[in-house]
């Protein structure tokens, strides 16, 4: 008798040039998608990253973007440090009125906007100049709840270079006049993990953006963010 293995084996030997080529083809679009995604991000960055406080233009709202307080061993994550001293000392030196924080709220006793929130206020950023988006889920849901929820027009996105322009391609994509503050990127031990996963999102977000046509899991109710806090010099 036949095992079904054996019946599966033989159908793999008489079609194996025709799945060696559609593997190869799979690859090369993977590829294809893997370069063109970056090339697109860096596209959308091109003159919009700024690094130093003394070039950075002023704006009235300021987007930090989520991560978490702490690794899966419990330690600090030097990614939220690193964006939550940008954003504090985008704060104080005037080049942002406000800040909205933005990340994933979606199990109990996880909370990156109160995180965020709780270090800022630690930093010297008073409370009502910090707002909490509790549903940015993904960097895609941050950016577009930033005008479809939060009615901005403009802003300056916080995170690190890593990450910046694919926060600015989505911004571009939504319509949002966006430049990006970065933060340094962490040395090889901390940062080859993150950057090889950023090429794989890079590329999923070209999916999202022009395949699936994705916005924000939630995209209401409209909070219109009231600015309290001194102007931008």
């Amino acid at each position: 008798m036949n095992s079904p293995f054996g019946k599966i084996r033989r159908w793999i030997k008489a079609h194996r040039t025709r799945l060696v080529l559609a593997l190869l083809i799979a690859l090369l679009a993977v590829a294809g998608l893997l370069v063109g995604a970056d090339r697109a991000c860096q596209n959308a960055a091109a003159g919009r990253i700024f690094r130093s406080m003394e070039t950075v233009p002023p704006s009235e709202v300021g987007l930090v973007l989520g991560t978490a307080k702490t690794t899966r061993r419990d330690s600090t994550n030097l990614h939220f440090t690193q964006r939550i001293k940008a954003a504090a000392a985008l704060y104080h030196a005037g080049k942002v009125r406000h800040l909205r924080v933005s990340g994933d709220n979606h199990v109990v006793g996880y909370d990156e906007p109160s995180d965020m929130r709780d270090a800022l206020v630690a930093a010297g950023v008073p409370t009502n100049a910090i707002t909490c988006d509790y549903a940015g889920f993904r960097t895609l849901d941050s950016v577009a709840r930033a005008q479809s929820v939060f009615g901005l027009t403009r802003c300056t996105i916080v995170s690190e270079e890593f990450h910046c322009p694919r926060a600015l391609w989505i911004a571009r994509r939504q319509g949002l006049d966006a430049v990006a503050f970065a933060a340094p990127d962490l040395g090889v031990r901390w940062s080859a993990r993150v950057k090889a996963r950023e090429s794989f999102a890079r590329a999923w977000c070209a999916v999202d953006l022009y395949v699936l046509h994705r916005g924000p899991k939630f995209s209401g109710p409209y909070e219109p963010i009231v600015l309290t806090s001194v102007a931008p010099r």
